[in-house]
């Protein structure tokens, strides 16, 4: 399997520097980074550590849970999943607090049932979610859509 590489290149102090996050293996873009922005509710054309997370895992999760609703007999027509990741507090310190994933699926073959215990084992087996084993909680909300 294939390593993938992110670089970022930072300039300045935490609260008056920034920085550009480059998706290196893509090749798809450079992103600017700063820490006000970070823990700002507006994120004002920058993306953060957070953001990227999200991004990862609500990626890792559509492709995990295609697999497991194939293994089920199920076909997924559609997929639509988010993930908020919350940076909180925990032991005076900044500290991913919560992931919380959303899915909505329009699926051939499976019922609601079928369909939660799919997303439950791709949360369970994506690897992302294995990765990030640390945060303090991870939820799921999955729900077939007609």
């Amino acid at each position: 399997m294939p390593t993938r590489t992110a670089r970022t290149a930072w300039n300045g102090t935490l609260q008056e520097g920034s920085g550009q996050v480059e998706l290196s293996s893509s090749k798809i873009g450079t992103y600017e980074v700063s820490f006000p922005k970070r823990a700002a509710d507006e994120a004002g054309g920058t993306t953060s550590p957070e953001e990227l997370i999200a991004a990862a895992h609500s990626s890792c999760f559509a492709m995990a849970l295609s697999s497991e609703i194939g293994k089920a007999g199920g076909t997924p027509t559609a997929l639509e999943i988010t993930a908020e990741v919350t940076l909180g507090q925990k032991d005076g310190g900044p500290h991913i607090t919560k992931i919380a994933l959303t899915v909505r699926g329009e699926v051939e073959g499976l019922d609601a049932a079928g369909f939660d215990k799919a997303a439950q084992a791709a949360k369970a087996g994506c690897p992302v979610s294995k990765a990030l084993a640390g945060v303090d909680e991870i939820t799921l909300d999955a729900a077939l859509e007609s």
